[in-house]
């Protein structure tokens, strides 16, 4: 009976084994016969070049902050006036002024303004305030509007308005 048995499965197995799928098998072997991958080679790598910013090659420091050249023939209309004698409030950022009240005396407006010294000042239009070369140009019961000269990257003074808020 194991010999019966034996042929019975030699018989299957060899039915099994036919050529149906040979086409198949024949196209999975060669279907990546003629492909070759390409690829490019890396790029060449240049040495590193060290470079000293040092006071012999009229170079900027590119990590020191720069300051503005000063033009020989005047910064223009705008330029602030430098010999007048400065007042107490310009002694003072804007940012760090307040203005906590307002006076009206002989047709004249006045703000009071408190400085980080804890002191009060009394303002009027006309009056210089800030470190921005701020003039005061108006005085109202809520604000104070101020006239800013700043200084740009190529050394040009431009007007910037500002103002104090009355704080309540």
């Amino acid at each position: 009976m194991k010999l019966i048995y034996f042929a019975l499965v030699s018989i299957l197995l060899t039915g099994c084994g036919g050529e149906e799928f040979q086409d198949l098998r024949d196209f999975v072997k060669n279907s990546g016969a003629d492909m070759r991958g390409k690829i490019e080679p890396p790029p060449e790598v240049k040495p590193y070049e060290y470079f000293a910013y040092n006071n012999e090659t009229n170079l900027p420091d590119p990590f020191k902050p720069r300051k503005p050249e000063k033009r020989s023939g005047g910064t223009g209309i705008n330029q602030p006036d430098f010999d007048r004698p400065k007042e107490a409030l310009e002694e003072f950022p804007l940012e760090s002024l307040k203005m906590v009240g307002y006076l009206y005396m002989n047709k004249v407006g006045y703000a009071v303004i408190r400085a980080t010294d804890n002191k009060l000042y009394r303002v009027k239009a006309g009056n210089h305030i800030g470190l921005n070369f701020g003039l005061i140009e108006e005085v109202t019961d809520t604000e104070v509007k101020i006239k800013e000269m700043v200084q740009d990257s190529s050394g040009d003074w431009t007007e910037r308005m500002s103002s104090l808020q009355l704080i309540e």
